[in-house]
């Protein structure tokens, strides 16, 4: 195994995001190893949602492209390496049979071309699903500008696909890249995705966003994450807060808070799982989310007239409207209320109301439940010193 490439290749990986879920159809009939059930992909994951259990790797460090933010742009001095396709499944294999991976994510550079580089990362997924048979998680980067006939190859091999928007639109690419072409490399790209998915029952589509980077706002990135979600197909968005990386145009660019990030992703669960619109969102004058409230809890301070609302009478649309509830709190507080009227906050604690969040918002047989003190005055923590005896 070569372990000094892997290393390199590992390292240049860094930037994607992982999928946070796996596909429960195999893509080989009758594996001989692998699984794609949740009971056969143990996924570790971070508190922002990344996955690390996968393999998570390129093909190639070497790239033709110049992205501003980007650690292995072409202008850039580092060391460059490439696996070819049976190198890297026969690595991944052996990594598997030691039961130190799960699963694999596979991205790359552009090296040669476009074609060259994506025909080399399918070559390796056809290696993994019928030399050795393998039935897990694959995930394919799609390079932009790919072909429609390499899309479908590597859509119908693939659990999940991915293609990098990294920005929201045309005007904010010109500012990071001068050698890609928004519509026709990752627009068109995306639509053939889209257009083969219901053929491949169980592949998935996301893409990803580098915030900051091309200084837009976050009403920009949803934007776009509506769009994508309502025309092509996409399941899911994921950000990356931008990071200055040395030796690029951007070096010199402030990073962007952690929190802007997750702020992206709590807005992105409001369109997912609780049917808010980007209407429903609070922006400031520069079109980005507050970072000191959440997305919920802001669009519940922002519409006092939508409150408190009446906890046994409350529709589901409006309950996932109350910070404090979500859809599976929601769901068993329906469930409950068809035999049981509320009476009390232990009550809704128990079906997983988050109480304080949620109190000065509702009303229990028409009696107000809390008020928004703790929000405007919140109390100073008090820490004391534990004895060792």
């Amino acid at each position: 195994m070569d372990i000094d490439k892997l290393a390199l290749l590992g390292a240049a990986a860094k930037y994607d995001i992982c999928a946070s879920t796996s596909s429960g159809v195999s893509k080989v009939k009758n594996p001989l190893m692998g699984s794609p059930v949740a009971s056969g992909i143990c996924h570790s994951f971070t508190p922002d949602g990344r996955c690390v259990s996968l393999l998570k790797v390129l093909m190639t460090n070497e790239c033709q492209k110049d992205c501003s933010y980007c650690a292995n742009r072409v202008q850039r001095d580092i060391e460059r390496t490439s696996f070819t396709a049976p190198e890297l499944s026969k690595i991944f294999i052996e990594l598997y049979r030691r039961n130190y991976v799960e699963g694999l994510f596979l991205s790359s550079g552009i090296k040669q071309s476009t074609t060259q580089s994506m025909e080399e990362m399918i070559k390796a997924a056809e290696i993994l699903r019928e030399k050795y048979r393998f039935g897990g998680y694959i995930h394919l980067k799609i390079l932009p500008g790919s072909s429609p006939d390499l899309i479908a190859q590597a859509v119908k091999l693939a659990n999940r696909v991915s293609l990098n928007l990294e920005v929201p639109n045309e005007n904010r690419l010109q500012a990071i890249s001068k050698t890609k072409n928004y519509h026709k490399e990752l627009l068109t790209p995306l639509k053939a995705i889209a257009a083969d998915l219901p053929y491949n029952p169980g592949t998935t589509q996301t893409t990803q966003f580098i915030v900051g980077a091309a200084q837009e706002s976050d009403q920009e990135i949803l934007t776009t994450v509506m769009s994508l979600y309502k025309d092509y197909r996409v399941k899911r968005s994921y950000f990356s807060a931008f990071q200055p990386v040395p030796q690029t145009p951007l070096e010199n660019l402030k990073p962007v808070p952690i929190k802007r990030e997750n702020r992206l992703y709590q807005a992105e669960f409001l369109f997912r799982l609780y049917k808010f619109t980007l209407d429903d969102l609070v922006f400031d004058p520069t079109g980005n989310l507050d970072l000191t409230l959440d997305p919920k809890l802001m669009f519940a301070v922002k519409n006092p007239q939508l409150f408190p609302m009446e906890i046994n009478r409350a529709s589901l649309y409006d309950l996932l409207r109350v910070p404090g509830i979500g859809p599976k709190s929601a769901q068993r507080l329906l469930v409950v209320r068809r035999r049981h009227r509320f009476t009390s906050l232990e009550e809704l604690k128990n079906v997983g109301v988050v109480i304080k969040r949620a109190s000065p918002f509702i009303t229990i047989n028409g009696k107000k439940q809390g008020d928004l003190n703790w929000l405007y005055n919140p109390r100073p923590q008090k820490f004391t010193q534990l004895s060792f005896w």
